[in-house]
């Protein structure tokens, strides 16, 4: 019966053929590997964040019908665990449980200080900066592995074998398509480095620690960033306390996210010598194609030099 399960799985390839991702960057991923075989859908909308999306009935269906479905795991896509708890094991690729990403995942509570702010409800809404103790949404390990080119690579193998298993006959397009995938990825990796290695050392602030993998990567560190829930408004007296952290130290520059107002970041750092940068951590404005998730890290990069260089 497993057999004769796996067996229907793999024919659907040939007769619909879709992988449904969750997020926009773990499609850019599959779409190198499934370039010229099948088609990728995201199911996360243009400018909503994960960290709040509700499943609409439309997404529900995607997920029922999908031949293939690529997340992260429950820790960052709350909304899509029951749906994909009726889906058989073998249509879904739970990134977070691979066993060559498991040994790259960071945990949240890397950075250490002796004190919080002060004493808040839940640990959310505490901010966090260099050196101080977080745990990420009651999470031990920092979920944003879309960032880490070396995961890409773990994910980009895993739907290249889920793919070959159902697809025996596209294997010649698959394997092609999964050494370019690896090739782009060491080209992209000396433009990056080309472009941030004069950066190391900057002062800056990011909204949220979205960007750890990224910055470990190319060996950066953050000055500090607005750890509360991104959903959640900080009280005045984080307010406060992060404008003297802009007004003492010598920050180069803010980085907001076009998924949230930056209304409050703005007001808190009113009357300081900081720059304004925008990092978009879903590539909203990248098309998918085989070359989207080089050209997203790349955009990344740039957005770091342009605000950072600023005079």
């Amino acid at each position: 019966m497993l057999v004769l399960g796996i067996f229907i799985v793999c024919l659907s390839f040939t007769t619909r053929a879709a992988i449904v991702t969750s997020i926009k960057p773990i499609g850019f991923i599959a779409a190198s590997i499934a370039d010229g075989i099948t088609l990728v859908k995201i199911l996360l909308p243009e400018g909503a964040s994960v960290h709040n999306y509700a499943l609409r009935p439309s997404d529900i269906k995607h997920l029922q019908e999908a031949d293939l479905v690529v997340w992260i795991g429950p820790e960052m896509e709350s909304f899509m665990k029951k749906p994909l708890e009726k889906l058989p094991t073998q249509n879904t690729i739970e990134i977070s449980q691979l066993p060559g990403v498991q040994s790259l995942l960071l945990l949240d509570q890397s950075h250490k200080e002796s004190r919080y702010i002060d004493q808040l409800p839940n640990i959310e809404n505490h901010i966090q900066f260099k050196n101080h103790e977080y745990h990420h949404y009651h999470n031990k390990y920092n979920m944003h592995l879309w960032m880490s080119p070396e995961i890409a690579i773990q994910i980009a193998m895993a739907i290249h074998s889920k793919l070959l298993g159902c697809m025996p006959e596209n294997q010649d397009q698959l394997n092609a398509n999964l050494q370019y995938f690896k090739a782009s990825i060491l080209t992209m990796n000396k433009t990056i480095n080309q472009q941030l290695a004069p950066l190391k050392g900057s002062n800056y602030f990011v909204f949220h620690d979205a960007y750890t993998y990224f910055e470990k990567y190319y060996s950066l560190v953050p000055t500090g960033y607005f750890t509360i829930n991104p959903e959640i408004q900080p009280g005045a007296q984080h307010l406060h306390y992060i404008q003297m952290q802009l007004l003492s130290k010598k920050i180069q520059c803010v980085f907001t996210e076009p998924q949230f107002q930056p209304i409050v970041v703005k007001a808190i750092s009113r009357g300081t010598n900081v720059h304004f940068g925008i990092l978009d951590p879903l590539g909203t404005e990248i098309s998918i194609s085989k070359d989207s998730y080089v050209k997203f890290l790349v955009k990344l990069s740039t957005q770091y030099r342009s605000c950072l260089q600023e005079d």
